[in-house]
């Protein structure tokens, strides 16, 4: 017996229905997303940039002391003296 969630299965056939509109297109998909972003009267959030780290710096979390998991931290890049 397999787990079946009628939420997932639901998400799933809309996003094959969407996906075959453009016949699975990642392009094609990619613009009409770009586009209805561009007609969307909401406002974008910002995202941040993954960085990686080079071994001559150390590494400190913003807002560490503020109890977030480290997920939720930026990890920002300090020259070492």
């Amino acid at each position: 017996m397999t787990w079946s969630d009628p939420i997932v299965e639901e998400v799933r056939r809309a996003r094959d229905a969407y996906a075959a509109r453009f016949n699975y297109d990642l392009r094609a998909i990619y613009r009409d997303l770009k586009e209805r972003e561009r007609q969307s009267s909401a406002i974008p959030c910002e995202t941040t940039t993954k960085t990686t780290i080079p071994d001559n710096r150390k590494m400190e979390c913003a807002h560490a002391d503020q109890g977030h998991s480290a997920s939720q931290m930026t990890v920002t890049d300090r020259k070492t003296s």
